[in-house]
């Protein structure tokens, strides 16, 4: 049988953004993209725009604490409608089971002990329940953005901190991880597709400031630790090891998940040109994340290229790229989509197996600041989607813009094209 990515022309999709932090606390608001974006009561004109730019395919979230209110309680009504429909429009879903969320009845959330059990209790659940319709998750959506800000920076729930909580995170969201997939593997069998999905993390001007040279080689390494500890790539020769076993790893968990890999069938790679790279300043520190962000460089395609190679490479699968976008003017916007995808072709003649683009967002979203803000919704939009988001009277509309019909230009003439091997030939004129 021959997978749905594997042959034809480059296949071209969509995201909704699909964050969930549920809980909230003193002077923090919980946060959930659905509700901000008021995709739950706008969810089939929402894919009606996503249809009508020619999206093959769109990454889309179940919300866990949702559909989960309770332990071993179930509410898929919400869920049922908007898959059911993204299927009849002819949309592949692909399904981000985790998005940065747990339910609020969880206590300890990722660091809660049965937390591996509990994720794969819930993604085993929604693989029977959408078996017919279904056959492609994400397990877990960028898996070191958790660790980073569950763990290292201590923004989000559990609220751990430093080295010691970056590696609990770790071994957690690994854990769970590889839980997930094993689990839909053998609810699905050989017509499951997992698509792993993380965030490219460059780090750049360390040669230049001696005294960042060893956090940014320990960045740099633990950009991959969750997906080299799902595809049981930690061993005695990995350079995190030391660091793994100094703050609670066991030689045992390791071992153990070194004998159950989880491996991509494809690779999936985020990359946002002006945010993916930080730089390293001679005589200056910053803890990195919103409370002390590290400056950050625009390295354009030449980063795109570098990350989708290095992930292809390092984990020998198929990559796509799961989100890009920048945030900007529609100019800007319309630039990088022309651009990336270019780049993204150039690969492709050159032999690299990349099998998708994921422009990320479809509409715009609300940044993660809100959590920790106070004013309205509208004082954290991003403005990086096809369609924007106007504040009204009614609510949230989407307002087209150009880059709508940029990207349903670019869809179009993918799927009109011609694909002998890594040679393609348009059918139709440009």
């Amino acid at each position: 049988m021959t997978d749905w990515y594997t042959e034809g022309p480059l296949r071209f999709g969509l995201g909704i953004e699909n964050t969930f932090v549920p809980q909230g606390g003193p002077g923090l608001r919980p946060i959930d993209e659905y509700e901000l974006t008021e995709h739950y009561t706008r969810w089939r004109s929402d894919l009606d725009l996503a249809s009508g730019v020619g999206a093959e395919f769109l990454r889309w979230g179940i919300p866990w604490h949702r559909v989960n209110p309770e332990p071993g309680r179930w509410d898929w009504g919400w869920t049922d409608r908007v898959i059911g429909r993204m299927v009849e429009l002819g949309i592949r879903p692909i399904i981000d089971l985790l998005h940065y969320g747990t339910p609020l009845w969880l206590e300890g959330q990722f660091a809660a002990r049965d937390y591996p059990q509990r994720v794969a209790e819930y993604a085993v659940a929604a693989a029977e329940r959408y078996s017919d319709l279904v056959t492609d998750y994400t397990p877990v959506n960028e898996p070191m953005i958790h660790v980073l800000f569950c763990g290292e920076y201590g923004y989000w729930p559990p609220y751990l901190r430093g080295e010691e909580g970056a590696v609990q995170l770790a071994l957690a969201i690994a854990k769970g991880f590889q839980a997930t997939q094993h689990g839909i593997r053998e609810m699905l069998r050989d017509r499951a597709t997992f698509v792993h999905v993380d965030a490219s993390m460059r780090y750049v001007g360390a040669t230049d400031a001696p005294e960042h040279r060893e956090t940014a080689e320990r960045l740099r390494h633990q950009a991959y630790l969750v997906e080299d500890l799902v595809t049981g790539r930690v061993g005695a020769d990995h350079p995190l090891l030391e660091m793994l076993l100094r703050h609670g790893a066991d030689e045992d968990t390791l071992d153990d998940l070194a004998r159950r890999p989880a491996h991509p069938d494809i690779m999936g790679v985020n990359y946002y040109p002006r945010h993916s790279t930080e730089v390293f300043e001679p005589g200056v520190h910053h803890r990195g994340g919103f409370a002390d962000p590290r400056p950050t460089r625009d390295d354009g395609v030449a980063g795109l290229s570098e990350v989708l190679v290095e992930y292809a490479r390092r984990y020998e699968a198929p990559v796509m790229l799961t989100e890009t976008c920048v945030t900007g003017t529609v100019a800007e916007r319309i630039d990088w989509l022309h651009a990336s995808v270019a780049e993204i072709d150039r690969l492709r003649a050159g032999g690299l197996e990349v099998v998708g683009y994921t422009w990320w967002p479809l509409f715009d979203m609300y940044e993660w600041t809100y959590r920790h803000g106070s004013g309205p919704r509208s004082d954290h939009r991003l403005t990086m989607g096809l369609y924007e988001l106007v504040e009204s009277e009614g609510g949230v509309e989407r307002r087209r813009t150009a880059v709508a019909d940029a990207f349903a230009a670019v869809a179009q003439r993918s799927a009109s094209a011609t694909w002998t091997g890594t040679e393609r030939t348009m059918e139709e004129s440009r």
